[in-house]
């Protein structure tokens, strides 16, 4: 590289740091990681043939950092398994029933739930049921509900609240 582009470069990356950690900073989850992420567009910018040639230079380097953003969201998508952290605790607090052993017996837990259950609306009912008893994915329950799958966490998310309200106050 010569040295024109890097001094360029270095010059843009010294005038934009501030810039390019809040850029990074909205756009990940983790804060820390804005910096390494910076780190990445100046190693980008330097690896560019012929960085004079560009005509807007600051243009170009939030250019790269947003292409990067993208990357990066993608690869954290790929990382979680396309949850977020909200749905994450939902699906695993769904799975999870308080444990009322000491107090009831599984016969009472049971029709307990039932009741609860039934409380819920149709679709809602069912999106529990296809999911826990019959271990369908966000997809498929959304077709045989003829929703989105965005629809189905909503209302297990729901399920889930009201559940967790009605077995609470049930005792």
């Amino acid at each position: 590289m010569p040295q024109a582009s890097k001094t360029l470069v270095e010059r843009l990356f010294s005038e934009h740091y501030a810039s390019l950690l809040a850029f990074f900073g909205r756009r990940v989850r983790a804060k820390s990681e804005a910096a390494d992420l910076a780190q990445e567009v100046y190693l980008r910018m330097l690896r560019v043939g012929d960085a004079e040639a560009i005509r807007n230079p600051e243009g170009y380097l939030f250019t790269v950092a947003s292409n990067l953003a993208k990357e990066h969201a993608v690869l954290e998508r790929r990382r979680t398994g396309g949850t977020d952290l909200d749905e994450a605790q939902g699906d695993a607090s769904l799975q999870v029933l308080p444990a009322y052993e000491k107090e009831l017996d599984g016969a009472q837990r049971s029709s307990r739930l039932h009741t609860v259950l039934a409380q819920l609306s149709p679709k809602c009912r069912a999106a529990v049921v296809l999911q826990y008893a019959q271990d369908l994915t966000y997809q498929e329950i959304a077709l045989r509900l003829n929703v989105s799958p965005h629809m189905v966490k909503k209302y297990l998310a729901q399920a889930l609240m009201h559940c967790r309200r009605r077995m609470g106050s049930l005792r």
